[in-house]
């Protein structure tokens, strides 16, 4: 584990390569989301602008986890992260917010159905929204091409004189009536929480009594939803509508670094997940830090108080779930903890949800803070007064957590918070439910772990900075500034796309979640794209991804002669829930990680443990894998494939995989025969994929071509089994065929995948052959206006992703600097 690359990473600071780098490697990527906080694939929040300010703090989904900063300089406030949204009364909420009932109809309900006197009690009655599965909070399924929506509303007070506004969410078309009055008209678009702002005659409508809003909504295709609410403007004051002045923003491995200016102090905030991989524990110690450091800027002493706030939010699916918050002390840290009222256990499984159980915690020393739980307005309006908090911590419903630190009159001055995650039981694996690493045996409290990351700040800080420095100075060596940046932003998303557990017979799983694509678990072709971050910094997590697919078939829960392609959605292990299997695709990639392992380790001791199963898949491939028939790889959004001619390029190079694991085992007869075939194999595929100047993307379709990102393991792996002359010609081929954003992932479309991209640019021994096909994939990252935890699916000649997102598969970027760790070895 503790492996010498890693050593020196964590050793002193010296510069590397043939040029003098600077002290301090800054990235000067714009991310198209910057993190914030990484935990796991529920505790992650990301800034999606370029400023912390100008949007709130969100979930990888989207969905918004508030988390707002403010600065109190000499009695004058900044906000420095998230926005204050209005403060409304809720008059009516949308289902989001508040279980709503309405009534509805899917055949058209004929003339007058938006009147508020029309006759609507046959109609039925449902709980809002309403839509397809899979859009937000839908409670009435609507599969219907139209339906038509009532909801009664009793008004109780008189908003004349007052700013009163329409809430809504739409897919597809749209029309909307309040009191018969039509409000909203839409075309061919689908939105989410539209603000609408009511003019002064609608607002005279709501007289004391019965108000009825009526909409009308039509599906074209793909999603559908319908979900509205009334508010009205409260009377509370703004507190933080000035905003701070930001500077600066600097993502590294494990830390995204902002500057400010505020008034006449500069805050320097920093995000920090101590991600270090030679200690599991604390790579599943499920806290983070927000540290900071006020300096002034005209030497003058200045008086300074620091706020954070964070929403129910953060341990909630949707806003609308009953929760409660409170707070107290213990050993001398302060506590702020929320949480659903419900807590069912690991009740939830799927792709766009968020955790509702266990808590979510707020964090600092008691002796510099103070806490409050309640509304987040009354706890902004104290702090901007009297720079504290008066409020108490006890347990109150729907509470906002918000911490305050005095630093008094200063000229510089520091100080942290920490933000976590007590999730209880993180996965149900096979009938039995696991604890967190962590807390794997079950003797632990949330309370310990956050003492122990206090205790530990200071050197973790120190740690991590000579990490984040390391890291880029030898991802720079590898392959260029441009690829460093790069590596640096996907560090955190890789990692915290898995949850580290134990399984029940001690085993390390280090289980990943296929983040916006179809939420499922362990899934071996996402396996095999992350793997390359994880075999430079610690092989072990990589053979917790690949332990519960061995699990799986030794057990005899999977009984087919190749792996499965998962073992359930995420965090439900119940086996494969994929329709359909992978079999060259996943046989291929188990072979081949599980020899990368050995090779980083330089034994083949782990394959040994697995030597009958592994025996199994290479047969399989032996006889399926040189034509494969038709099915999916690992890029299954493309379609089936016959004849894939880089899906064959895999199965051959596991069938050297296995010959070489023979051989490290002293299996030196299995050696020559499988290392035999695979070149013979080899020689028959350069003559079915040739295609002149390029190889086919399948045997039978001339003309064709696709990117043979596969064949990165051969050079990797020394297995010397495809010739140097067929890895020049795909690379020169793959330039001339490169768009403004990369190289298409093949003939049929003009996207590409990102971390096959740049295993193909890993091909090239030449620095500027692979930076020619790096740049256009940073230029996208640096220009897309899909602002979301990078994409590895995008257009390749717009500046739009297709689809994924917080994707652990980023982890396949360090395969150029895995492939300078190999090459000594």
């Amino acid at each position: 584990m503790k492996r010498l690359i890693y050593m020196i990473c964590l050793g002193t600071i010296t510069g590397c390569g043939t040029y003098e780098k600077p002290s301090v490697l800054k990235n000067n990527l714009r991310a198209p989301a910057y993190p914030l906080v990484t935990i796991d694939p529920y505790t992650s929040a990301w800034s999606m602008t370029d400023r912390l300010y100008d949007q709130q703090v969100k979930h990888w989904t989207g969905k918004e986890f508030p988390l707002i900063g403010a600065i109190r300089v000499d009695e004058k406030v900044y906000r420095f992260m998230g926005v204050e949204e209005p403060p409304v009364i809720k008059i009516a909420a949308m289902s989001t917010e508040k279980a709503w009932t309405g009534v509805y109809q899917v055949k058209n309900p004929g003339e007058g159905w938006e009147k508020p006197d029309f006759d609507d009690a046959l109609w039925i009655e449902g709980k809002a929204a309403f839509g397809t599965p899979g859009e937000e909070n839908v409670n009435t399924p609507w599969q219907t091409p139209e339906i038509w929506v009532r909801r009664h509303i009793a008004i109780r007070d008189d908003y004349r004189g007052k700013k009163v506004f329409l809430r809504y969410s739409h897919d597809d078309t749209f029309e909307l009536y309040l009191n018969g009055i039509k409000l909203v008209h839409t075309g061919y678009e689908w939105k989410k929480k539209v603000y609408l702002e009511l003019p002064d005659s609608v607002v005279k409508s709501l007289k004391p009594g019965k108000t009825v809003i009526a909409a009308h909504c039509s599906n074209k295709e793909g999603g559908g939803l319908v979900d509205f609410g009334l508010y009205a403007e409260d009377e509370i004051g703004h507190y933080l509508s000035q905003t701070a002045l930001q500077q600066n923003v600097d993502v590294q491995a494990t830390q995204t670094h902002y500057t400010f200016e505020c008034g006449r102090v500069e805050l320097k905030l920093s995000f920090l997940a101590p991600l270090l991989m030679d200690r599991l524990d604390l790579l599943s110690r499920p806290v983070n830090y927000i540290y900071y450091d006020v300096r002034s800027l005209d030497g003058k002493k200045h008086d300074v108080q620091i706020y954070f706030e964070a929403s129910p939010n953060w341990a909630l699916n949707i806003p609308s779930q009953e929760n409660t918050g409170e707070g107290y002390e213990k050993d001398r840290l302060l506590f702020l903890k929320t949480g659903s009222v419900k807590q069912k256990i690991l009740g939830k499984r799927g792709d766009n949800i968020r955790i509702d159980w266990g808590h979510f915690f707020l964090c600092g020393e008691a002796h510099k803070s103070s806490g409050a739980t309640g509304n987040p307005f009354q706890m902004r309006r104290d702090f901007a007064h009297v720079g504290k908090l008066l409020g108490n911590m006890t347990l109150k419903e729907d509470a906002a957590l918000a911490l305050a630190q005095s630093l008094g009159k200063i000229r510089s001055a520091s100080g942290k918070i920490m933000l976590g995650y007590d999730d209880i039981y993180s996965i149900h694996y096979f009938s039995e439910n696991l604890r967190p690493y962590w807390n794997r045996s079950g003797d632990k409290t949330i309370e310990e772990m956050f003492a122990l990351a206090d205790h530990e700040f200071e050197e973790l800080r120190r740690r991590c900075t000579r990490f984040d420095y390391r890291l880029i100075s030898d991802a720079w060596d590898a392959g260029g500034k441009k690829y460093a940046e790069l590596c640096a932003l996907a560090y955190r998303q890789a990692i915290a796309a898995h949850k580290l557990v134990e399984s029940p017979n001690g085993e390390l799983l280090f289980l990943s979640k296929e983040n916006y694509s179809n939420g499922m678990m362990a899934t071996v072709d996402v396996a095999y794209p992350s793997a390359p971050l994880f075999l430079q910094y610690n092989p072990e997590l990589a053979k917790g991804m690949l332990n519960p697919i061995f699990y799986y078939s030794e057990s005899g829960k999977w009984e087919k002669p190749f792996p499965a392609h998962d073992i359930g959605t995420y965090p439900w292990a119940k086996g494969q829930n994929y329709r359909g299997d992978m079999p060259v695709e996943e046989a291929g990639n188990m072979l081949i990680l599980t020899t990368a392992i050995a090779a980083v380790e330089g034994n083949a001791d782990y394959a040994r443990r697995h030597w009958d199963v592994l025996t199994l898949w290479v047969k399989y491939l032996l006889k399926n894998g040189l034509d494969p028939d038709n099915q999916l790889c690992t890029d299954d959004f493309a379609g089936h494939l016959e004849h894939n001619a880089n899906l064959s390029v895999k199965a051959i190079l596991a069938i050297a995989c296995y010959g070489k694991l023979a051989g490290m085992l002293g299996k030196n007869d299995l050696e020559e025969k499988y290392r035999a075939e695979a070149r013979r194999m080899a020689g028959q595929w350069m003559k079915m994929a040739n295609d002149g100047d390029h190889f086919r993307l399948t045997f039978d379709q001339s003309e064709s071509w696709s990117q043979k990102y596969n064949l990165a393991w051969d050079k990797l792996l020394k297995l010397n089994i495809f010739p140097e002359d067929v890895i020049r010609k795909e690379l020169a081929y793959y330039l001339a065929k490169q768009n403004t954003y990369g190289v298409p992932l093949d003939s049929r479309h003009s996207y590409t995948k990102a971390d096959w991209t740049v295993w193909s640019a890993s091909l090239s021994d030449d620095p500027e052959t692979f930076q020619k096909l790096i740049n256009p994939l940073h230029r996208f990252m640096n220009e897309t206006t899909d602002r979301v935890p990078m994409s590895d699916w995008h257009n390749t000649n717009t500046k739009r992703i297709v689809g994924f997102r917080a994707r652990s598969v980023v982890g396949g970027y360090y395969i150029k600097l895995l492939g300078s760790q190999l090459k000594d070895k």
